[in-house]
């Protein structure tokens, strides 16, 4: 009988023995079973975790009141909303890609306002023959409504032949200069006659280029 037992203890203590080795195996290294792995990067800052806020977090606004008041106090004063809004406008006229209309983005862009502003159009009188064919209608002669339209329409013709040969030109020498625009030729030929067709003072980004300047 003291033999069994002793065979009994012994595969009680191998198999003890075994346990703490694997637990040992898997708490780490250090033996402590709190021990965790590392995870490929450091442990964030209690600055990074928390977003670079300081002191505690508000609560949100129990009041429509305390919630207009918080809007108001991030948007500040009215002299500094108007100074933002001048700066953003200033900014668009010069054609920053930050402030600019996603359409008007790019060197590609850029280059097509570049080349159409260094021209005078036909385009540039569609403006000036709305209000003339506007003015038209409230005249009682016919004959100066029938002189308006035959006007109005011999350069509206004017107007897309020559939207027609400068989108094909734009688009040729875009193709020449970047080489790896994905730009398609239509889309640059609207662009192109629809910043012809506004009147130059009012054009938005504004004209970097005077009127006959040469354009490489």
């Amino acid at each position: 009988m003291k033999l069994f037992n002793r065979a009994r203890d012994e595969q009680t203590a191998d198999a003890s023995t075994a346990e703490v080795a694997e637990s040992i195996e898997e708490t780490g290294e250090s033996g402590q079973r709190g021990y965790t792995a590392p995870k490929g990067r450091p442990t964030p800052k209690r600055k990074e975790a928390s977003g670079g806020q300081r002191g505690p977090v508000l609560p949100p606004p129990t009041t429509q009141r305390e919630a207009a008041k918080r809007a108001k106090a991030l948007r500040g004063s009215k002299e500094d909303r108007r100074t933002q809004a001048a700066e953003r406008r200033k900014k668009m006229e010069e054609g920053d890609d930050r402030y600019v209309m996603p359409r008007d983005r790019g060197p590609v862009r850029r280059y097509v306002r570049d080349v159409v502003d260094s021209k005078r159009n036909f385009a540039g009188l569609f403006m000036p023959m709305a209000g003339l064919i506007f003015i038209s209608l409230f005249t009682p002669t016919p004959q100066v409504q029938q002189i308006a339209v035959l006007v109005c329409t011999v350069i509206l013709a004017l107007m897309v032949i020559e939207g027609v040969i400068n989108g094909r030109s734009i688009t040729k020498r875009v193709r020449a200069k970047f080489p790896d625009a994905t730009d398609k030729g239509l889309s640059l030929g609207w662009y192109a006659f629809v910043r012809s067709t506004q009147i130059r003072k009012l054009r938005m980004p504004k004209p970097r280029i005077k009127a006959g300047q040469k354009v490489d």
